[in-house]
């Protein structure tokens, strides 16, 4: 290899490197649509005190998060304990689902499907009344992000705050969002539904007849 041929190797090396050091300066941006796995230490950005949320809560103003029922519910979900993302108050997630018929959508407020299908499950929970619990299950650690979104969308469903995902592991939810998971009154899983759903017609035609409840 001559003298001109070696520089050149040498320039290209130094830019590649150059590059990647730039990439990692960027870093990942934040997708808008589609799945994305989420791993996290945290449920929440250190960002997201009580303080900075005040405002963004109170914008969004959702609906409480259910109160204990009278077991501990699921096994898969007992001793998993997540803030309610309307006021901070933490909810043992076992016994907020133990006795109901509950749906639980796992969505994040980058996933542009999830945002379509949002109104849709608010519209079915209006519907349903107290027959079924839609409590929404938000799994990435921008909770300001996740209650701004919400407030956008005119969404008050109830939300549990999971940046680290447990729900999803305990449950074993495929690695997609958003998807729903339909609980029996009894605790057990009904159905696991990894998709999206446009419509509150579509969505009581997937869970009704799984948890023995008129559409």
């Amino acid at each position: 290899m001559n003298g001109s041929a070696r520089w050149s190797v040498v320039v290209l090396v130094v830019l590649v490197a150059l590059g990647v050091a730039f990439w990692r300066e960027l870093g990942e941006p934040e997708p808008t649509s589609g799945a994305r796995a989420v791993e996290t230490s945290r449920d929440h950005r250190d960002a997201d005190t009580p303080e900075a949320l005040a405002g963004p809560r109170a914008r969004a103003d959702l609906a409480p998060c259910p109160g204990a029922g009278p077991g501990p519910g699921p096994e898969a979900l007992r001793g998993t304990t997540l803030e309610c993302a309307g006021d901070g108050s933490p909810v043992d997630v076992g016994r907020a689902v133990d006795g109901r018929a509950v749906v639980l959508n796992l969505w994040a407020y980058w996933c542009g499907p999830c945002a379509d299908e949002l109104p849709a499950m608010a519209e079915y929970q209006r519907r349903m009344g107290s027959a079924v619990t839609v409590l929404t299950v938000h799994q990435d650690e921008n909770e300001t992000a996740a209650l701004v979104r919400l407030a956008e969308l005119g969404v008050h469903l109830p939300t549990l705050q999971d940046g680290r995902r447990l729900v999803a592991a305990a449950l074993r939810v495929p690695n997609v969002m958003p998807a729903t998971v339909v609980l029996r009154s009894d605790g057990t899983v009904a159905d696991i539904l990894p998709r999206s759903f446009a419509t509150a017609d579509e969505i009581a035609e997937a869970v009704n007849p799984r948890i023995g409840v008129p559409g």
